[in-house]
């Protein structure tokens, strides 16, 4: 048990507890590593109570996964175009044809320049002929747009016309200020008509 009296003479001088020493010093250890003396918890005490040191994150195992997984796929595509391109560069003998074989090299490198030129040329004429084929399809395609476009317009107009001839008929009035049952009356008979053309 503590003693919690007072040493010397009873006015209150000398008010030291009796009581482990140590205990003391521990809280006052903690208290400066938790920020210092009565003012809470600093921000870097905080942040160093909260952090948890066993570095599971799973956005950042996700990175890297997906990571991984595009490097593994870039490989593959760099892979395929390497087979490719020798591919292209050695062909079989099979593939080779029998004048190849029997012409002279000057003439055979004057004939695969010749060939090479052709190619080319052919390639070149295909590629815009494929080209003048894709403008010519999508200038038909624009042309259709722009004229259903301007069909849908025109029916906007007509509708609109309509609306507005409608309109000021139902506000026409008697010089009494009463509305003119006329054309209220030859509303609703189209519109009964209209309905029952739609039903059957």
């Amino acid at each position: 048990m503590k003693n919690r009296n007072p040493k010397g003479n009873g006015n209150g001088e000398g008010s030291t507890m009796d009581g482990p020493k140590p205990m003391t010093m521990k809280k006052k250890k903690n208290m400066n590593r938790l920020g210092g003396r009565g003012t809470g918890l600093s921000l870097q005490a905080f942040a160093n109570a909260k952090s948890t040191s066993n570095h599971y994150n799973p956005a950042l195992i996700k990175k890297k996964k997906e990571f991984y997984k595009n490097a593994k796929y870039v490989n593959k595509y760099k892979q395929s175009l390497k087979q490719q391109n020798q591919g292209k560069n050695s062909l079989p003998s099979s593939q080779r044809t029998i004048e190849d074989e029997n012409e002279d090299i000057n003439g055979s490198r004057a004939n695969n320049m010749n060939k090479k030129k052709k190619k080319k040329k052919n390639g070149s004429q295909s590629l815009r002929q494929v080209y003048e084929k894709q403008w010519e399809e999508k200038e038909k395609a624009r042309m259709e747009r722009e004229a259903a476009m301007q069909a849908k317009k025109e029916q906007r107009g007509k509708a609109e016309a309509q609306r507005k001839v409608e309109r000021k008929e139902m506000f026409k009035k008697t010089r009494h200020g009463q509305p003119v049952m006329k054309y209220r009356i030859h509303h609703l008979l189209q519109s009964i008509q209209g309905s029952a053309s739609a039903s059957s």
